[in-house]
């Protein structure tokens, strides 16, 4: 029987719509809410023989911030205008969640997997992205989940411009 704590199928649904929506409509500081202090954000790149890099530490990333004060400063970046990305005009994204897997649960912590796609619009061209995330969530003191840790896969990686959180 499930209490209150667990972490349900529809929970995390919610949770990653919420996380999505945040992404849409540029709320950056909803959508830092997301993320615990101390999170792993991760998105590797894929080496010469097309194989994933598995260690953010020691081989190239397209992005890697150890802990959520690296996502605070992005915000920052993007929301002053002093994004590298060039982010101006700001792209218009529509994210898609889909194939969503509950790998494990407990009362306070799930494993997350599930598909992504992001279609962005910017100088009247789309851009379109995909691939996998993985989550770790856990649970806060308030109740509310929060992302550990979150690596980004993405599938096709032969992309013509800079990278951003907001295109994943």
């Amino acid at each position: 029987m499930s209490t209150a704590y667990d972490i349900s199928y529809e929970e995390v649904r919610n949770f990653l719509y919420s996380e999505s929506r945040a992404l849409d409509d540029k709320e950056w500081d909803r959508w830092l809410e997301h993320y615990d202090k101390e999170a792993e954000y991760w998105v590797p790149s894929w080496d010469d023989d097309g194989e994933l890099v598995t260690d953010p530490r020691s081989e190239i990333s397209l992005i890697y911030y150890a802990r959520r004060d690296g996502l605070e400063d992005r915000v920052f970046r993007i929301k002053t205008e002093r994004s590298s990305a060039s982010s101006l005009p700001e792209p218009r994204t529509q994210h898609m969640i889909g194939n969503i897997e509950l790998l494990s649960s407990s009362t306070g912590d799930a494993e997350v997997r599930y598909s992504w796609l992001t279609n962005s619009y910017r100088y009247k061209t789309t851009d379109t992205y995909y691939g996998t995330g993985f989550l770790t969530l856990v649970r806060g003191d308030d109740g509310a989940l929060k992302i550990k840790r979150k690596k980004v896969v993405i599938k096709n990686d032969c992309i013509h411009h800079v990278v951003d959180v907001y295109h994943l």
